[in-house]
């Protein structure tokens, strides 16, 4: 059984990396973040991790049977001395251990080199430059998980489960996670292709990277009825607890009586974060959510003013959830929804339930770990799975529709599915285009005159350039205003259900 411990007497100063003791994510990561519960703490805070504490040795521990690596060492001997150029012995190093992590065929464990650690600190202090959304390496594509509210990636139309395919043209197939972030990232201004994978159809989408605000928290109160707030979290980060405080009561100020929280698309953050919040929903001495290593029995943590914060949440309230919402999302909601009783609405969250620490290595790099998993108040492990909403909801199937490229011209007589795509959305925005179906035909031609003179464009008939992207622009005012999951959110707390 792991016991709390009571004090935190030792501290020492070493790298902000090294007091990341968790990743309860993929991976976070400036410009393509990940779905991530990430600890941290200040050199003069160290604060234990569930069942493990922060990892303060180079070196690491030593293994607990022997291992011949002769072989390695033999290699490594052969490569360079007989290889027919001359190698780079750091390259081979970073080689093997890359390799190493790999061999676990885990999506979540990795050798992190001295740029990626680098890059790593610069996220958990919230910089973030680059096209803003949260992935994981799945199979051969990369996986989107959320792009970030606001970001160049939201803005050009990226969706959870997109599959990024190709950046700039190569291919992600063979490159681990750090590698493909490697060629996404890149400076405020500049752009990068990448070819999307969305169903069974692929498109090309060319986004300008940008510097992403950290935002963890807006809110404002309902258009409709003023006694009804609206919170929407972005992201678990240092801040985000007092933003939150300071959303619920300036949304009471304003008259606010029941709440409406939001959590969708929302991939994590820090772990600390995850409890603070869980904890103003939460009875003090309930549990919000428990961890366990290998052999050992779960670890539960219980809400705890004197440890995670004072403020208290009273009232009637509703949380949403999605696909998109990840590790420190669904801690909030298991807590929210098993230790305060407060319905979900929406669709199952992304499930990622597994624990990440990072330890240094000697040298420059270090090694991100899957070393536990976390389990909700009531012991359930989501991992794959996800937390099923009480109320299951699904936005409007037109969500789903793809990006038009506006490089392309679309006309009478073709035929593909990018023409189905056109006429979905057409369809969706109350334009009369016959059969949704892979034919540009006559009706499809009088639907596009009949939005491009709405539009104020040129009347031509074709699909391209700026009708392309009016189209988009309104299929997305036209989600924002459909919103079935937040109507579903306000029909309960309202009483109309």
């Amino acid at each position: 059984m792991h016991q709390e411990p009571e004090n935190k007497s030792e501290t020492k100063k070493v790298s902000m990396s090294v007091y990341i003791g968790s990743l309860l994510a993929v991976m976070i990561i400036a410009i393509v973040a990940v779905a991530s519960v990430i600890v941290w703490a200040s050199p003069d805070e160290q604060e234990p991790v569930g069942n493990q504490t922060v990892l303060d040795s180079p070196a690491g521990t030593p293994a607990t049977e022997s291992v011949d690596f002769q072989p390695l060492e033999e290699l490594y001997a052969i490569l360079m001395t007989h290889y027919f150029e001359e190698l780079d012995s750091e390259g081979l190093i970073e080689g093997a251990l890359e390799g190493m992590a790999d061999a676990i065929e885990d999506p979540y464990t990795e050798y992190l080199d001295e740029i990626e650690v680098t890059s790593m600190d610069e996220d958990i202090q919230g910089s973030f430059e680059g096209i803003g959304a949260e992935v994981m390496k799945e199979d051969e594509y990369v996986r989107i998980v959320s792009p970030i509210a606001g970001s160049p990636a939201e803005e050009a139309g990226l969706m959870p489960n997109d599959y990024i395919v190709e950046v700039d043209g190569e291919s992600v197939a063979d490159m681990a996670l750090n590698e493909a972030v490697a060629l996404i990232r890149g400076p405020q201004g500049s752009t990068v292709d990448l070819l999307i994978l969305r169903g069974d159809s692929e498109f090309t989408v060319t986004i300008t990277r940008d510097s992403i605000p950290v935002e963890s928290v807006v809110f404002e109160l309902d258009e409709t009825d003023p006694t009804i707030g609206y919170v929407r979290i972005t992201n678990f980060n240092q801040p985000t607890y007092e933003e939150l405080v300071t959303a619920i009561e300036t949304l009471q100020d304003q008259g606010a009586e029941d709440f409406i929280f939001d959590v969708r698309g929302n991939p994590g953050g820090l772990l600390t974060a995850a409890l603070e919040l869980s904890n103003i929903f939460v009875e003090d001495g309930q549990p919000i959510m428990q961890t366990q290593t290998r052999d050992e029995e779960p670890y539960v943590y219980l809400a705890n003013s004197d440890l995670y914060g004072e403020f208290k949440f009273e009232g009637d309230a509703v949380l949403l959830i999605d696909g998109g919402s990840a590790s420190a999302s669904e801690i909030l909601a298991g807590a929210m929804s098993q230790s305060a009783d407060i319905p979900l609405i929406g669709t199952p969250t992304f499930g990622k339930g597994t624990i990440q620490s990072i330890r240094d290595l000697t040298g420059s790099g270090e090694i991100k770990f899957t070393s536990g998993r976390w389990l909700t108040a009531n012991g359930d492990w989501i991992n794959e799975v996800g937390i099923q909403p009480d109320r299951e909801v699904a936005m409007p199937e037109y969500q789903n529709f793809l990006l038009i490229n506006p490089e392309e011209t679309y006309e009478v007589g073709d035929v593909s599915e990018e023409v189905r795509n056109i006429k979905g959305i057409l369809d969706a925005l109350g334009y009369d285009v016959g059969e949704v179906n892979e034919v540009f035909d006559e009706p499809t031609e009088e639907a596009v005159r009949a939005f491009q003179e709405e539009q104020e464009l040129e009347v031509t008939g074709t699909v391209s350039g700026p009708t392309a992207n009016a189209l988009i622009d309104s299929l997305r005012e036209l989600i924002q205003e459909n919103d079935t999951q937040y109507e579903a959110a306000l029909d309960y707390l309202m009483g109309n259900e």
